[in-house]
């Protein structure tokens, strides 16, 4: 269970990562892939700034978190996916649903899960 764990933590920070890496290399394509789309140059600032930043320090957490097996820095990403899921579930009840809603709601879901799992099992610190 617990190589699984780290597996799947260490994993998925490298996927949250290469995600946030082509919102800076490529904000368009990333951008049309998660439904938004920006209006310009501020746009497509906001688009590498804001994206990259998010899926670097979730995954870099994630990542970071599972391979020294460190509970408190997977708090960080814990944190980001609730707030991106509570964001979503308010979308939900403000904008109604759309085609494919569920998808990122179950992936955050998932990675909260596994982030908290991880910080209770690998507890506030890690060796070393």
């Amino acid at each position: 269970m617990m190589m699984f764990l780290r597996a799947a933590l260490v994993l998925g920070g490298l996927g949250s990562m290469l995600i946030g890496s082509g919102f800076l290399i490529a904000p368009v394509e990333l951008g049309a892939m998660f439904g938004v789309e920006a209006g310009g140059p501020q746009g497509l600032s906001s688009l590498r700034a804001d994206f990259t930043a998010f899926f670097w320090v979730a995954g870099g957490s994630l990542a970071w978190g599972g391979w020294r097996r460190n509970g408190a820095v997977l708090l960080v990403a814990a944190a980001l996916m609730g707030i991106a899921l509570l964001g979503r579930v308010v979308g939900l009840i403000l904008d109604g649903s759309y085609a494919g809603a569920f998808g990122p709601m179950v992936v955050e879901a998932v990675t909260l899960s596994l982030a908290f799992t991880g910080y209770r099992m690998f507890g506030r610190g890690g060796p070393g």
